[in-house]
């Protein structure tokens, strides 16, 4: 079978890696001209991910790669210390550059499957016995099935299933990763009611979060993307105005929405999602977790199907959509940018105290396991 992957970040490469160890021809197309590097931190938490890993071959690459975690020190306006943020919090068991871990991946897949960087799915239609497929650049094709793991913003799922404002609702706050040059060694968070700025931590070497109405912008434009930061961040006290001063002038630069996926269904036809296509939650602390053991479950279903796609993307959806429901809880927005400074202060306790601490790394650790894999 021939099989055609959208997104080449994680989940694809991910799932070309067990399709092709199932004896699959695959093809991952990526609209970016070359593999992405950079980004944030992603993590792993727990037996269940250290297992598809280690299935995987890369979980020492993983290790030997990790960040390491890091504590973050949450200060008011004059620098002083209110709270740590351990590292064990924001970076699970283990923390990784996401470029790094999309690396590895790529690495692993690259010699065996076909990467078709610098082009992007133009139409999908389905036939008797496969999907014909136009592309923006190359010529058309037909594949036996097409895979959407191209994120929250998908386009495979926007062509087979429908509009994205079907699927994906915005939580009422925005995120910015920059790269704003040499900000200092110490990792550091501030807030003020609905807006944080980090740096030196443990996810990008700038990073902000602020509330705001969803707001139409292209999200190729970096120019307007960094005027909406400056824009939200002016009259902000502490670094903000040394910081946001740097922002014109940032290399790398990325800004998207906190938004939740929502779909009745993960499959449609021939064609199935994965990843942030399917269950994604804007920093919701899961989503590489999920992308990486979905791709584990959906490959091996298609094996243990022998192909057979109905069967196999339903057993997807049936052993998957429990496990994926902590990607339909809540945002992490009013967590990172409290919308008072009540709220604020009611999250700074949290970290100082070792109790509410505990529970928290307890429950994430448990939605990270609550999963009964198969052996494919």
């Amino acid at each position: 079978m021939n099989i055609l992957i959208s997104g080449a970040s994680i989940a694809g490469p991910a799932l070309a890696y067990w399709l092709d160890r199932y004896g699959y021809s695959v093809t991952v197309v990526e609209r970016a001209p070359e593999l992405r590097l950079g980004g944030q931190a992603v993590d792993f938490k727990g037996a269940t991910h250290r297992k598809v890993l280690a299935e995987m071959g890369i979980l020492e690459d993983v290790r030997r790669r990790q960040t390491g975690g890091r504590d973050q020190t949450i200060v008011n306006a004059e620098g002083k210390p209110l709270a740590v943020i351990p590292g064990e919090f924001t970076g699970g068991e283990i923390e990784i550059a996401r470029g790094d871990l999309s690396e590895l991946l790529y690495e692993r897949t690259k010699d065996r499957c076909d990467y078709r960087f610098g082009d992007s799915i133009a139409s999908l239609t389905e036939t008797a016995d496969g999907v014909h497929v136009t592309f923006e650049k190359g010529p058309p094709e037909t594949f036996d099935l097409v895979v959407g793991a191209d994120g929250i913003h998908s386009n495979v799922r926007r062509l087979a299933f429908g509009p994205e404002d079907d699927y994906v609702t915005h939580l009422g706050y925005y995120y910015c990763l920059a790269d704003l040059g040499d900000t200092g060694r110490d990792a550091q968070m501030y807030n003020e009611p609905g807006r944080m700025a980090a740096v030196g931590g443990p996810k990008a070497p700038a990073f902000f979060v602020f509330a705001a109405p969803e707001t139409d912008f292209d999200r190729y434009d970096t120019d307007q993307q960094k005027k909406l930061l400056i824009d939200a961040y002016r009259g902000a006290g502490w670094r903000l105005p040394e910081l946001i001063a740097k922002v014109p002038a940032a290399g790398e630069f990325y800004l998207d929405s906190l938004s939740r996926t929502t779909v009745e269904h993960y499959s449609k036809g021939r064609v199935v999602l994965l990843g942030d296509a399917a269950y994604g939650n804007t920093l919701g602390g899961f989503g590489t977790g999920l992308a990486v053991v979905g791709a584990y479950v959906l490959a091996g279903e298609l094996h243990a199907a022998n192909g057979d796609h109905r069967v196999a993307f339903q057993r997807y959806e049936d052993g998957f959509r429990e496990y994926a429901k902590i990607a339909r809880r809540g945002s992490a927005g009013p967590f990172l940018a409290p919308p008072s400074r009540l709220r604020m202060k009611l999250r700074d306790w949290t970290f100082k105290s070792r109790f509410l601490l505990g529970l928290m790394l307890k429950m994430t650790d448990k939605f990270a396991n609550e999963i009964e894999l198969r052996e494919y």
